[in-house]
């Protein structure tokens, strides 16, 4: 199989462009050496930024998506598949929404603190060694529901499986744990793209429903619309859907293969999911569970974005979108 894959037609877009957001100067006395540039002695490097890769189209007809991924990923979740097929990112382009894809404060092209762990390694009390949390590739298996045990799949699942590997190859450590105040850099940096943005739909997955459900309650005239792809939604308490989702329609999409799955994307989860929609609709909003077996749509795992019919939910997602946005 060769890779990339060329897309079925050209993409045009009116601007492509890479920006950080939040942020902040820190000191550190540790900032490493290296074999090529040498030690630079201390100083102050930049750190809990966030990173994000902006796509806008030709053609404008509709909200700005800002795409927040979960655990252990990067932006790349909703870039590209891993065997080479067209993204999120780029889809939701097409139908006219300039895309802002983010990567977590701490991972990926955001980057992270080195200071404790260098202090560590030169043998200063100062030093410390921060939990950098890797998923192994069985639990990313059951995790992502591919199967019930690694390496055994279920048998209608949609995930490429020889690809598998290639998406172990995208996963990366927690780092956000290096930085001070943690993953609220991450939230204070999407509410700086939203600032500059304006409103926009926050499309998050698995961890970052988390975070899109806190950046909402502290800035829901930013927020359009929530668009949570099996992410954690159990903070949307009755009184936070009456004061915040009145007016931000909600929707929760589930996979295939949750009920009785081991790991954190089963039961506990989609209940939890399907609390928030009804307390969002108790409290006058509008919430929807979108359970794509109920659509006819099985097989889909965790990580649906990147199973082979991504572009169905997509499909799906864009629908729901058209209906409940203006």
């Amino acid at each position: 199989m060769s890779y990339p894959k060329p897309f079925e037609r050209p993409l045009h877009l009116a601007a492509d462009s890479v920006r950080t957001y939040g942020g902040y100067d820190r000191h550190t006395d540790f900032p490493g050496s290296s074999s090529i540039t040498g030690d630079p002695g201390p100083g102050d490097i930049r750190v809990g930024q966030v990173y994000v890769h902006s796509r806008v189209p030709v053609e404008l007809a509709g909200h700005p998506i800002v795409m927040i991924h979960g655990a252990n990923r990067t932006g790349a979740t909703f870039e590209t598949t891993p065997d080479g097929r067209e993204g999120w990112a780029t889809w939701f382009v097409r139908q006219g929404h300039p895309v802002h894809v983010i990567d977590h404060a701490g991972r990926g092209r955001s980057g992270f603190d080195p200071t404790g762990v260098n202090a560590l390694r030169a043998g200063d009390a100062r030093g410390e060694a921060p939990n950098l949390f890797l998923g192994t590739k069985a639990r990313i298996w059951v995790n992502a529901r591919i199967g019930p045990r690694y390496p055994e799949p279920f048998p209608n699942a949609r995930f490429p499986l020889e690809a598998f590997d290639r998406m172990v190859d995208r996963t990366v450590p927690n780092a956000e744990t290096t930085i001070a105040g943690g993953s609220d850099n991450t939230i204070s940096g999407v509410v700086g793209l939203l600032e500059d943005v304006g409103p926009a739909v926050l499309l998050v997955h698995s961890q970052g429903g988390l975070f899109g459900i806190e950046v909402a309650r502290r800035r829901p005239d930013l927020v359009a619309a929530l668009v949570s792809i099996e992410g954690g939604s159990h903070t949307i308490t009755p009184d936070l859907a009456r004061s915040t989702f009145g007016s931000i329609p909600f929707l929760s999409v589930w996979g295939d293969n949750s009920h009785g799955a081991d790991g954190v994307n089963g039961d506990e989860r989609r209940t939890g999911c399907l609390q928030a929609v009804a307390n969002i609709n108790d409290g006058g909003g509008s919430a929807t569970l979108m359970l794509l077996p109920e659509f006819g749509v099985e097989g889909n795992s965790h990580v649906m974005m990147m199973d082979t019919n991504n572009l169905d939910i997509a499909e799906l997602v864009k629908a729901w979108l058209d209906d409940a946005l203006p």
